[in-house]
């Protein structure tokens, strides 16, 4: 690839002297763009342009060597940069290292799809190495691209950094200029699902799949949008639409098998990943699916055979090793923490995998007692992972400060006998990790109650009233709260109760466990005043360092540092205390540490607060056989038991800035609960 070639066809924004380092670069003045960059790393030394630029620079001077040490300087500063992979691909190729090579450009073409040079490489060394398949796929990716207008490369390789603001500017001025070109089209719908434009993204695929339906690549994230938005019946019905002209693909099979799965047509879906794993017995993606829709009903031992299997197939899927993890059950033998520990010591581990890793070995030496090699791990993997977020714990703050100011009760009053009488819905909020998928088990074993899932009804409602704003725009909701008539109260009701249906199978009621519903407790009274609402509370260390601890599938960006997290815990303890004050009675606080103390008291309560008759099931909630989806799955398919109550004691040492980020919290709490302040 020539340097002239490098940065094809995305530029970076200008920046003085790193523009005019790469301005030279381009023109084949190596020795002066090196020079420049290194005088940038001499006041900078993590600086990311000036890394790569000097990268570059050594590889054609023929020192292939030493540009490898500058891109590991680089993957520790953004572990996620994949022109930084591309590159690393190109120096390991020099140095005759085709095995390593081929693994850098599929963390590149993995990181940043838009990588064309990278997809040439690597139809050229799958096609060495023997495997055709693999080489004509990275080809026809290639040649897709290739195809592509320069503007929407350019938009694929911005979302994909993460400069998302840039890319959609970009990408609705060529639609203006251009009209229905489908390709940008379904990347806006993307942009819009990263900016949490749901509604405006469900438009743009809606519209491919009208006006182009033979067009996979936008009905396939048609799907995936359906999916997330939890119109599961809806995804499924698109998924058979599509099934004669995309029959033959297996990332439509999966996503098939998917769906099913989503709707809780548990055989079917079962049914079609053997199939699946039958044809592709080594792909690694396909046994990792089928592992976590094993666990989801309950197969555990299945479920850990699928896991070997997908890591068997890829020895660095960090996504492999942390499910096994994530079961909470699973001990880690010698070999398989020898091998994590070498995949996530690798300079060509993707980013994604590494901080799976990292939790993964937080988890096995945690359950070997090796505490501080354990924390290092847990440490490690939440600094990865909270270095691609964008959390602001100021802002979060500021938002949870704004209910408080908004929702008053004045408000209330102004609306009361208001919203959607239906009584259907038991809400239980709270924190992640703080007991309440095991309240929503106790309640789910009543005859009169079903559990469903954490749904996303209530946050898409809020994001909604809140409309499509930057970040540092002031908010629409909860201010504009008191806008709202009486009728738009009670469609806003009505509509999350048709919205749910395709979770319920006909029980009266029925439970929506999303945690962060604390946040809305105000909306959830004004448009569904008689619903039931459960706060499950659990000692700040304990859940605060159990959130620390757990990689989660999507969103809880608050929980991936200690100060964050403490922060985050106070913000809603204060909350709480205000929805306690503007509407007493209408939350019953349950605290984790009662239940495991005296379990019948504590059901009693639950179900008193929700109008229901006592039943002996409830106290024998782990034999209660039902579809379980978080982190929790298999702790609530047994007894009670306290081992689990003061796991961070262990930690202590290393959790001062938890303390520091809980303050008076800590004593109050203990008070309270009649527990020891941790020193």
């Amino acid at each position: 690839m020539s340097v002239q070639d490098q940065f094809e066809p995305y530029q970076v924004e200008p920046a003085s002297a790193t523009d005019e380092a790469r301005r030279r670069l381009q023109s084949g003045d190596l020795a002066g763009a090196l020079s420049l960059a290194q005088a940038l790393l001499a006041d900078d030394p993590a600086e990311p342009d000036a890394l790569y630029i000097a990268a570059v620079c050594l590889r054609h001077q023929g020192k292939p060597g030493d540009a490898l040490t500058i891109l590991d300087r680089l993957l520790a500063v953004q572990p996620g940069y994949g022109r930084a992979f591309q590159e690393r691909g190109y120096c390991q190729r020099a140095i005759g290292r085709a095995d390593l090579a081929l693994l850098a450009f599929e963390r590149a073409t993995g990181a940043n799809p838009g990588l064309v040079a990278s997809w040439k490489a690597l139809a050229e060394l799958n096609a060495a190495a023997g495997h055709e398949d693999r080489a004509a796929a990275a080809r026809g990716q290639a040649m897709w691209l290739a195809g592509l207008p320069p503007e929407l490369i350019s938009v694929i390789s911005l979302l994909h950094e993460g400069r998302l603001y840039k890319a959609e500017r970009l990408c609705r001025a060529f639609l203006q200029a251009n009209g229905h070109h489908f390709e940008a089209m379904r990347l806006l719908a993307e942009l819009g699902v990263r900016a949490h434009a749901m509604e405006e993204a469900e438009f743009l695929l809606e519209s491919c799949a009208v006006l182009r339906p033979d067009y996979l690549p936008a009905r396939f994230d048609y799907i995936k949008l359906l999916n997330k938005r939890q119109k599961f019946e809806a995804a499924l019905n698109e998924a058979e639409a599509i099934r004669g002209i995309a029959q033959d693909s297996p990332q439509f099979q999966l996503q098939y098998a998917n769906q099913h799965l989503a709707v809780g047509n548990f055989d079917t879906a079962l049914a079609l990943y053997e199939q699946l794993r039958a044809a592709a017995p080594n792909d690694p993606i396909v046994s990792l699916t089928h592992g976590h829709a094993l666990k989801t009903v309950g197969r555990q031992q299945d479920a850990v055979a699928a896991y070997r299997a997908a890591y068997a197939a890829r020895g660095d899927l960090g996504d492999a090793y942390w499910s096994l993890a994530n079961l909470k059950t699973y001990r880690f033998s010698d070999a398989e923490i020898a091998r994590m520990r070498a995949a996530e010591a690798a300079a060509e581990t993707s980013l994604f995998d590494r901080y799976s890793l990292c939790f993964a070995l937080g988890k096995a030496l945690e359950d070997r007692a090796d505490y501080a090699a354990s924390f290092d791990y847990y440490a490690r993997g939440n600094r990865l992972k909270r270095e691609e977020l964008n959390y602001s714990a100021d802002r979060m703050h500021a938002d949870l400060a704004a209910q408080a100011r908004y929702a008053t009760p004045a408000l209330f009053a102004a609306h009361r006998g208001g919203g959607c009488p239906a009584p259907d819905p038991i809400f239980i909020v709270g924190l992640p990790r703080a007991g309440s998928t095991l309240l929503e088990q106790i309640l789910a074993s009543h005859s009169q109650v079903e559990g469903t899932m954490e749904l996303p009804n209530i946050l898409a409602l809020a994001h909604r009233l809140d409309g499509r704003r930057r970040v540092d725009e002031e908010a629409q909701y909860p201010a504009n709260m008191a806008e709202l008539t009486g009728e738009e109260l009670r469609a806003f009701g009505e509509a999350y109760i048709a919205d749910t249906a395709i979770h319920r199978k006909g029980a009266p009621f029925f439970i929506d466990k999303m945690p962060n519903n604390f946040r809305h407790i105000g909306l959830i009274h004004l448009i569904l005043p008689n619903a039931r609402i459960i706060d499950a509370r659990r000692d700040p260390m304990a859940c605060c360092f159990s959130g620390f601890k757990q990689l989660f599938g999507e969103g809880q960006d608050f929980t991936y540092g200690l100060t964050d997290i403490g922060r985050y815990y106070r913000d809603y303890v204060e909350l709480m205390d205000h929805w306690d004050a503007a509407l007493p009675g209408r939350v019953l606080r349950v605290r984790y540490e009662d239940v495991v103390a005296d379990l019948e008291t504590q059901v009693r309560r639950l179900l008193d607060h929700c109008g229901l008759a006592f039943e002996p099931a409830c106290l024998d909630f782990h034999a209660t056989e039902r579809a379980v989806r978080t982190a929790s799955s298999e702790q609530v398919r047994q007894p009670l038991f306290r081992g689990g109550l003061d796991q961070w004691e262990h930690y202590e040492p290393y959790l001062s800035d938890l303390k520091q980020a809980l303050g008076p919290l800590l004593a109050a709490d203990a008070t309270q609960s009649g527990k020891r302040t941790p020193h």
